[in-house]
């Protein structure tokens, strides 16, 4: 079963953080990612651009529509994610408590719908 942990902050958590502990958050969460992929577990770790390098797309009687954003009222903010090839959701919660960052942020954990068993 695929999962995606959603990793949040805001740059008031991310600036909380000493420079000398922040390198070595890093360094655990590439051990701890380096572990996933040696287990199989892991299927990718990327982190994001800032919120102002976002661009949203809509398309409007047919045209694309590009915006700087999204703009969300949130305390909190995207700043990585993962996603995982896992046994359970118990095990993706248990990968999510082991990141390093869920000490200043938030993991959102969400089951990927084409793995999901989805009643409609």
């Amino acid at each position: 079963m695929k999962y995606m942990l959603l990793i949040y902050g805001n740059e008031e958590s991310w600036a909380s953080i000493p420079r000398e502990e922040f390198g070595r958050l890093v360094a655990e969460t590439d051990a701890l990612n380096q572990a996933l992929f040696e287990s199989g577990e892991l299927v990718g770790a990327y982190g994001v651009a800032d919120q102002v390098n976002a661009k949203m797309v809509r398309v409007r009687d047919g045209d694309p529509l590009v915006t700087d954003g999204p703009y969300v009222e949130a305390k909190e903010y995207l700043g990585s994610f993962t996603i995982l090839d896992c046994e359970s959701l118990e095990r993706a919660l248990e990968v999510a408590a082991l990141n390093p960052f869920s000490r200043y942020g938030g993991i959102e954990v969400r089951p990927l719908m084409h793995e999901a068993d989805v009643s409609m």
